[in-house]
């Protein structure tokens, strides 16, 4: 096993529209998806990162409250959070696959800073960077 870190989070408030967007528009792919009475532990990985998940997590009890869950809920349907960043070798491609796949893009393609970036959005308003591997 590897030391550093294994899994980061997003909130989402649909777990299996979630698993929809992410594995069948993204490409990821389910490793785990685990369920303890509601609670429901769901992550999925890159196809090309094999020991790093994204865990695709509900906001709710036990590890928040309801108001708060309410509350990180409309913030990340804001955008409120910071983006991920996808790195891809072809951003122009990525993102024509990506959109003939149902993904939304807030920015299409642009030069800049040495490379290629566009902008989309999950189904939730978690934000996310395409960016061309230099």
């Amino acid at each position: 096993m590897k030391n550093g870190v294994q899994v980061v989070g997003l909130y989402v408030h649909d777990q299996d529209e979630a698993l929809h967007f992410y594995v069948d528009k993204l490409g990821f792919r389910v490793h785990t998806d685990a369920r303890n009475g509601d609670y429901r532990w769901l992550t999925v990985q890159h196809p090309d990162q094999p020991d790093f998940q994204l865990g695709l997590f509900r906001p709710q009890p036990p590890i928040v409250d309801e108001a708060t869950a309410q509350g990180l809920e409309e913030a990340v349907a804001k955008g409120a959070m910071p983006p991920l960043v996808l790195v891809v070798e072809d951003c122009q491609a990525a993102f024509e696959a990506m959109s003939s796949r149902g993904v939304e893009f807030v920015q299409e393609p642009v030069t800049r800073y040495g490379s290629v970036d566009a902008s989309f959005r999950d189904p939730f308003g978690n934000g996310w960077k395409l960016v061309q591997a230099r």
